[in-house]
């Protein structure tokens, strides 16, 4: 097959979208495939250009053996409401001469990640000009998440913007998104049975794996961070690591923070970057036990997930079906329990019942006490965890889940 995947964020981001399109690029080259990338210059979680890349030259690259073509994009310091959309947009315009040279190499098909909706016109008119299938991926529903999130408002204007979102939806030849309730939700907007798939965020469970670490443990290597940190190979490690966003209701962590801050077992360990991180060291600024960390390297992945003894997954609540957290895969494959934010019923709730502990959004007394009855016992921890690598190791397998795409992708070539 030939795959133009059309993907802003790419590798080398190593977090959030930018990771799965990365590694499904890589995974389908390896298996034979003819893929071509485009993409803006890497920035999240950041929110500024990688070294080495600029936002406003194009640019071309040999990413692993695959072709990768750079978009100029403008990257707001501060990615508020407009600035977001303004942002989404520059992409847009500026990766439409990009879309528009792989005519003479006519892709099979065109893989489209979405956010940005923007690009969804551009790459219809393009497939039907040349008559190749089109995809489009959700990974955010970013008109839902725009207006339940507040970042814009008017009814009009929703009912306008879903009205739009439906119509584009209904003329890919499949949609595809990474969780049942998204999936419910596009079939709420009008998708055809047939043209759905599910592709859930996935986890390489060979690379992510339990291991000793936590407290009391003396496993050398992960002990790395604790040493590094200053903390007692004894103490509970609490660690969150992820992008600090708005969507996570990051500021939750703080509070729940400076309430356990009396018990000294307790350590916090707050791993990532984004807009959220400096009013949160802020907002720690006279904690003792708490501890920041930059946006570790992948190659440290495991061993940073190794080092907690519980992590814990802050979720505002009108994004809880939203978006499905694609750092909760990595957080299950590790061995290690889980506490997440979440109204019942929704999917992350379904997902981690039974593997850890789900207490309401927003509420950081609830979030305190599950965090100190994890605390008080390590049977109860080791349950969870066990219970989480497993659901990993039968759900989340990478390789499991990139066969099940490629089989769709070419169902959808046959169509």
């Amino acid at each position: 097959m030939k795959i133009l995947l059309y993907s802003m964020n790419f590798t080398p981001e190593l977090v959030g979208i930018g990771k799965y399109s990365g590694e499904m690029a890589q995974w389908l080259h390896a298996k034979g495939h003819d893929v071509r990338v485009i993409a803006s210059p890497p920035f999240f979680p950041h929110w500024a250009p990688f070294e080495g890349h600029s936002a406003w030259a194009y640019r071309k690259t040999v990413c692993d053996g695959i072709t990768v073509w750079r978009a100029p994009t403008w990257v707001p310091a501060r990615p508020r409401a407009l600035a977001r959309m303004a942002h989404l947009f520059s992409f847009m315009l500026s990766s439409m001469p990009l879309l528009f040279a792989q005519i003479r190499w006519r892709p099979d098909l065109v893989f489209v990640v979405e956010p940005p909706l923007f690009c969804a016109p551009t790459v219809l008119f393009f497939s039907r000009m040349l008559g190749i299938k089109s995809w489009l991926h959700i990974q955010d529903y970013e008109v839902d998440a725009a207006f339940g999130l507040g970042l814009v408002r008017g009814a009009r204007v929703r009912r306008f913007a879903l009205s739009v979102e439906r119509w584009l939806l209904g003329r890919f030849n499949r949609v595809s998104t990474i969780s049942a309730a998204m999936l419910d939700k596009a079939r709420d907007k009008g998708i055809d049975e047939t043209r759905l798939v599910l592709l859930p965020n996935w986890v390489d469970v060979r690379s992510i794996y339990p291991h000793a670490g936590g407290a009391s443990d003396t496993d050398k290597p992960v002990n790395g961070y604790r040493t590094m940190l200053g903390i007692p190979a004894d103490a509970v490690v609490v660690l969150y690591a992820g992008s600090l966003g708005n969507k996570q209701g990051i500021e939750l962590l703080a509070d729940a923070a400076r309430q356990l801050a009396a018990a000294g077992h307790i350590h916090f360990v707050l791993c990532g970057n984004g807009p959220s991180r400096e009013p949160l060291k802020t907002a720690c600024a006279n904690l003792e036990r708490v501890h920041f960390l930059d946006l570790q390297p992948a190659e440290r992945l495991n061993e940073l997930l190794g080092m907690a003894d519980i992590h814990v997954l802050p979720q505002r609540a009108d994004a809880a079906d939203l978006v499905m957290p694609s750092k909760l895969g990595g957080m299950l494959a590790s061995g290690k329990a889980v506490i997440v934010t979440a109204h019942e019923g929704t999917e992350l709730s379904n997902v981690v019942a039974g593997r850890g502990l789900v207490v309401a959004p927003g509420d950081p007394d609830a979030l305190s006490d599950a965090i100190a009855q994890l605390a008080a016992s390590r049977p109860q921890r080791e349950a969870m965890g066990a219970a989480g690598r497993s659901f990993a190791e039968s759900e989340l397998d990478r390789n499991a889940i990139l066969l099940r795409l490629e089989k769709e992708l070419l169902r959808c070539l046959a169509d």
